[in-house]
């Protein structure tokens, strides 16, 4: 079956690592058919085990061979699919878009956060299908007020996000 990983924290705050290294240590464990997306964390792969059983074995893998505490999170080519094609935003060229892949009921943390925060002019929130997506104006992602909650540490291990972008970039290696 074909995967993607979608690695957290992956070459900000320190935690720098080439995808190629990143590939290789994929490969050392075990899955086939291993290629990057961008540099931030996206590795497509070939296994035959399943998901939960592959997050166990290639968190080891990246923790040990790279000295941190590695968080991924894995989903199928179908389940990658469906980040790209549940977006619930019109696309704008003044806008990002980013869907949030995380362990299953954050997306209800996330809202809770979303909703609690002061908001910009046409930022958004929505959960579709049990992702949660968030529309925030361009040059305003990292200084937004629920932007800076994203970098809490309470939620390090249960989530990351990609600009919708990515999905169709990954999508377009995994066919």
């Amino acid at each position: 079956m074909k995967y993607c990983a979608f690695l957290r924290g992956v070459n900000v705050k320190g935690t720098n690592m080439k995808m190629a290294d990143v590939c290789q240590v994929f490969k050392e464990a075990g899955m086939q058919d291993v290629s990057s997306v961008l540099a931030s964390g996206n590795i497509v792969f070939s296994s035959d085990k399943k998901a939960e059983e592959l997050k166990k074995i290639l968190e080891k893998a990246m923790s040990d061979h790279f000295s941190y505490e590695a968080f991924l999170f894995i989903k199928s080519h179908e389940e990658t699919g469906i980040f790209w094609s549940s977006i619930p935003f019109e696309k704008k060229d003044d806008m990002h878009i980013y869907a949030f892949v995380g362990n299953p009921g954050v997306e209800n943390i996330l809202m809770a956060e979303f909703e609690a925060a002061s908001k910009t002019e046409d930022e958004k929130a929505e959960i579709t299908g049990g992702i949660f997506y968030w529309q925030v104006p361009k040059g305003n992602t990292l200084d937004s007020s629920f932007g800076k909650v994203l970098g809490k540490k309470s939620l390090k291990d249960q989530l990351t996000s990609r600009n919708i972008n990515t999905f169709e970039k990954i999508l377009k290696k995994m066919n």
